[in-house]
């Protein structure tokens, strides 16, 4: 018996897919760290292991969020290490390991197949060998596309073997949705360069849309194309993203044209608005100082950070169909009717129970963090003083939730335990609340009918 089947004995076939794909994330957060504490990694620049951590952490989970400037702190190789981890944060811990499983012996087992499932939110009717492959052959021509145009701009303005690894890093977090930059400033100093601000915002639509999607357009006949033959899935997501995309856009643009704005000619004013809302929604990179934005334009953002992405892909939230959904049961509600429709299609109630799990678990989940990271932070300080930190924390917390990476700049000053707490909420934000919470139980409750009884709601 080879050790491939050694460790599927133990491993694959003895715990949950949920469990696994838990475990997955964090041994990959714990072995960054370990090699970003390497010499090797470091540039010598003072930097606490919790800090290192958080790096870590936020790179597997493909989040953004950082405590320290890895231009400053981490040598080429922390960096390179960096961008590995966004890479295979973004495409699933555990749909690595599978691929090579799957190349060793050609095909699936059933249980690594729920465990692709899982790590890609996917049908369980969706052919998975098929997608899954699909999924590797979509992210290295939209990385490797983005990167070779990234690179021949970058290049204007640094040595060729800068601009190469600078194509390259940015193009995989952009796609991956991670958010991370090796500039200094972010993107900042690229607002007004249409070629940077298209490519990347493409890069986070594709990675955010979703691997079903684009699977399904790539294989929909182009000859007899209409828009109505889409699978229910992919007409929300492409519908609602757009919608969230362009509503975002309008909005900041209104919100932020004398404010963060101010002095802008109309170009940039576009260009900045359309691209701060394609990243406030899972990806995180900003090409304007968020601490400048008015509240009203932060109120924007955590909404869009908090719904998210699509599933079945890099980006994190609830999602928009998550969304859609909720939207079609209140409807349906208010109009006294019984089936919840969307798109002339009739959701199933367990998808409609599953909303709103996902929606209330998400609302819980980011009232809880932001209740202990006030208590760490603000514990004996009056509200009049300290309620703009208040909300910088609530909009940090919900930045790790939704693995957008977007930040006030107030992380790195957050005490050792509020960043471990971040570094926790990433994890919850990259799996997904529900799954953790499905992970962590081990026994299933009998279904049970009691006698019907009335109680007031509302």
């Amino acid at each position: 018996m080879n050790i491939f089947k050694i460790a599927e004995k133990l491993v694959i076939s003895r715990f949950d897919p949920k469990v696994i794909l838990v475990l997955g994330f964090v041994s990959a957060a714990i072995a960054g760290t370990i090699l970003l504490s390497m010499p090797f990694s470091l540039t010598g620049e003072p930097v606490t292991f919790i800090d290192i951590f958080f790096t870590a952490a936020s790179a597997a989970c493909i989040n953004g969020l950082m405590t320290v400037d890895i231009s400053r702190h981490f040598t080429f190789t922390g960096q390179l290490i960096i961008m590995v981890l966004i890479q295979i944060g973004g495409l699933g811990i555990m749909s690595f390991s599978t691929l090579f499983l799957l190349f060793l012996r050609g095909k699936f087992a059933m249980n690594e197949r729920e465990i692709v499932l899982e790590s890609l939110s996917l049908f369980e009717t969706t052919d998975v060998s098929k997608l899954f492959k699909s999924v590797f052959v979509f992210t290295f021509l939209f990385e490797t596309v983005g990167a070779i145009i990234l690179t021949a701009r970058f290049s204007n303005d640094m040595p060729f073997q800068e601009a190469l690894f600078s194509g390259c890093f940015h193009s995989i977090a952009a796609f991956c949705n991670a958010g991370i930059s090796i500039f200094p400033d972010g993107l900042m100093q690229f607002r007004s360069d249409i070629v940077v601000n298209i490519i990347i915002m493409i890069l986070i639509a594709a990675g955010g849309i979703g691997f079903v999607v684009m699977y399904e357009l790539s294989k929909f006949n182009k000859k007899k194309f209409a828009f109505f033959r889409l699978s229910l899935h992919t007409k929300t997501a492409l519908l609602f993203s757009g919608g969230l995309i362009l509503l975002g856009a309008l909005l900041l643009f209104i919100t932020e044209y004398n404010v963060s704005m101010q002095g802008f000619d109309f170009k940039t004013r576009i260009l900045s608005s359309l691209f701060q809302s394609v990243t406030s929604r899972s990806a995180g990179y900003n090409t304007l100082d968020v601490n400048s934005f008015s509240v009203i334009s932060l109120l924007i953002i955590i909404s869009l950070m908090f719904i998210g992405a699509s599933p079945a892909s890099c980006g994190g939230g609830i999602k928009v169909s998550t969304i859609a959904v909720i939207i079609a049961f209140i409807r349906s509600r208010i109009n006294d009717v019984k089936n919840v429709n969307l798109f002339y299609s009739t959701i199933p109630f367990h998808i409609i129970s599953r909303a709103i799990l996902v929606m209330v678990f998400g609302i819980i989940t980011v009232l809880v963090f932001s209740l202990l990271i006030s208590i760490i932070e603000l514990s004996g300080s009056p509200f009049y003083l300290n309620s703009t930190k208040f909300l910088r924390i609530f909009f940090e917390v919900v930045s790790a939730f939704g693995t957008t990476g977007l930040s006030t700049g107030i992380t790195s000053s957050f005490s050792e335990i509020s960043k471990f707490l971040l570094s926790f909420l990433m994890l919850i934000g990259r799996i997904g609340p529900l799954t953790l919470v499905l992970a962590a139980g081990s026994k299933e409750i009998a279904d049970i009918k009691y006698s019907e009884d009335n109680i007031l709601v509302g």
